[in-house]
């Protein structure tokens, strides 16, 4: 086995900076993933934008990335559904609080990942097209099964009972949103969704019975119409903007959950740089006073509205019951897309900042993916 790099990020704001890594050691549990593709995510070059302000518990240096995949080089302890050559798709989640931001962080040659978040890849799929799942799949799987949101059954998840009962995806074309639309429908339950009209058939293929613009000024109204009396389970708000169109739909068909995937705001919309700048106040103004209102206006009206975070499928059973129990089986039978579409930016670790700062310029219906053959990873 070669020894490992990783693009590391030695200080809030900095550059990321290719060197060498040590070996990540697998605990109970773990895969050892020789990475052969990584994709890049907003969460990536929000972290590097705003520094301590986010993810203050990270001690630098670290090493960002939670979407990888690759071959299994090494079985921990207690695993019992995977073999040294397995060609894998994993969610690293070094990045969240209590993890080691270094071993399970996925910018690196080689990282551990918990065997409870990876999956077998069909062998007719190549790394690259599957490394675009992890975190769109675990945050879209948070927000629909996690009791503290929208708690849908997952019980029959990949061969459910139909059910007369509507789950609205506002962002059906982002890749939480694609994948939402997937695990809802092999949950057994209905989706309609919004998307450019361009996207339209492909929100169809991946399960939606109806998609509505989301430019179109009447879309709410439209999305109510379609639901037609229908229980609505809940609703999932993906996408900057989102929310305020996702409570009115709730309040006009009775929804009582909303999980929100994105913020109210961009972080986008501020200088890489240390320091509270004028942008950056603005920024975390608009941030509070957005959240603030609509947790008011949601609550007064008996909608629970409450944010998503992905990493908690990781300690709870919905992680298992979607990444062990279907993903794997899905991928293989061709119930489950890869979704988004894999752009391939470049091939290496040094490419992964230039594919991070290509987010911040916006990227729809795509992620931005690189490749790290051995011989490319320096």
């Amino acid at each position: 086995m070669n020894g490992n790099t990783a693009a590391w990020i030695d200080s809030p704001y900095a550059d990321l900076v290719v060197r060498d890594a040590p070996m990540p050691r697998i605990g109970p549990g773990q895969l050892l993933v020789e990475v052969r593709a990584v994709a890049v995510n907003p969460l990536d070059a929000i972290i590097q934008s705003n520094g301590a302000v986010m993810y203050g518990w990270l001690h630098y240096p670290v090493i960002l990335g939670e979407d990888v995949a690759g071959t299994v080089v090494g079985v921990g302890a207690e695993v019992t559904n995977f073999a040294v050559g397995d060609r894998v798709v994993g969610y690293a989640i070094g990045l969240e609080k209590g993890r080691d931001a270094i071993a399970e962080s996925g910018f690196q040659a080689y990282v551990a990942v918990d065997a409870g978040l990876a999956a077998i890849l069909p062998d007719a799929m190549a790394f690259a097209d599957a490394v675009v799942l992890p975190l769109a799949v675990s945050t879209a799987a948070a927000g629909l099964f996690e009791s503290e949101q929208l708690d849908l059954s997952y019980s029959g998840l990949g061969n459910p009972e139909p059910r007369d009962e509507v789950v609205v995806v506002w962002g059906g074309a982002t890749a939480v949103g694609g994948n939402a639309i997937q695990l809802a429908r092999a949950a057994g339950y209905r989706v309609i969704t919004t998307a450019s009209v361009r996207n339209h058939d492909r929100m169809s293929r991946l399960g939606a019975e109806a998609a509505f613009d989301y430019h179109d000024p009447e879309a709410v109204d439209r999305i109510v119409e379609a639901v037609n009396g229908s229980v609505v389970a809940g609703i999932l708000a993906v996408a900057v903007g989102s929310a305020e169109p996702c409570l009115r739909i709730a309040r006009a068909t009775g929804a009582t959950r909303i999980a929100m995937a994105s913020p109210p705001v961009s972080f986008y919309e501020q200088p890489r740089r240390r320091g509270l700048s004028l942008a950056r106040m603005r920024l975390f103004l608009r941030l509070g006073m957005r959240t603030a209102l609509l947790q008011l206006r949601s609550r007064t009206r008996g909608i629970r509205a409450s944010f998503v975070w992905g990493s908690a499928i990781a300690t709870s059973p919905v992680g298992p019951a979607v990444w062990v129990d279907y993903l794997g089986a899905a991928l293989e039978s061709g119930r489950h897309r890869a979704y988004p579409k894999a752009r391939i930016v470049g091939e290496g670790l040094p490419a992964i900042q230039g594919a991070v700062d290509a987010l911040r310029v916006g990227v729809s219906a795509q992620k931005l993916v690189v490749t790290l053959e051995p011989s490319l990873r320096n």
